[in-house]
């Protein structure tokens, strides 16, 4: 039995390029769907909480929802996991918070808050990255006479990057490893 076609949509009427897309592109796009679905409009307030109420407040608290009244995007309920003893800290600076939260969407998006107490998730470890090494002078001279400085620093980067590599990657080639045949007997 064949599956249902679906509707089409603008995406899907959008011919196929074969290219290769940034990663980036994507999650952005199933992060949004997955933090709508859990109420909230835009992702960014959950990654960027720490710049919108300070480091300080972000390690006892996180947001967990914001819910508007049906068919409007403002004076909207957000909803805060905080960890018990600065709930009454946080509620001091509930008026504080709201503008903040207005001022990173731009427009009265929130008018309330509700805390429920827990305690927020750790935040991620940060990715250790290796140490760069100077870049060669035989290739320094000739990224020097780059005038865009971000392009400079990328290929700077990658000529150090391949300088400390153990040279180019093994690829293995058809005769390392022969096609197996397969004999019929009857």
């Amino acid at each position: 039995m064949s599956k249902p076609r679906r509707p089409t949509t603008k995406d899907s009427d959008a011919p196929r390029s074969g290219r290769a897309r940034a990663a980036g592109d994507i999650v952005g796009k199933i992060g949004g769907m997955a933090f709508k679905r859990f109420g909230f409009v835009q992702g960014a307030v959950v990654s960027r909480w720490g710049e919108i109420v300070g480091e300080r407040y972000a390690k006892v608290s996180s947001p967990e929802s914001i819910r508007f009244p049906a068919g409007r995007k403002s004076g909207g309920v957000l909803t805060l996991l905080v960890e018990g003893a600065h709930a009454p800290l946080m509620q001091h600076l509930t008026p504080l918070i709201i503008e903040r939260v207005n001022r990173f969407f731009g427009y009265e998006a929130v008018n309330r808050l509700v805390f429920r107490q827990g305690r927020p998730a750790a935040p991620p470890e940060p990715v250790k990255r290796p140490e760069l090494r100077a870049v060669p002078k035989e290739l320094g001279e000739g990224l020097r006479q780059i005038a865009d400085p971000e392009l400079r620093a990328c290929l700077e980067s990658l000529a150090a990057r391949l300088d400390s590599s153990q040279g180019p990657p093994s690829i293995e080639t058809p005769e390392d490893n022969p096609v197996p045949v397969i004999i019929r007997s009857e």
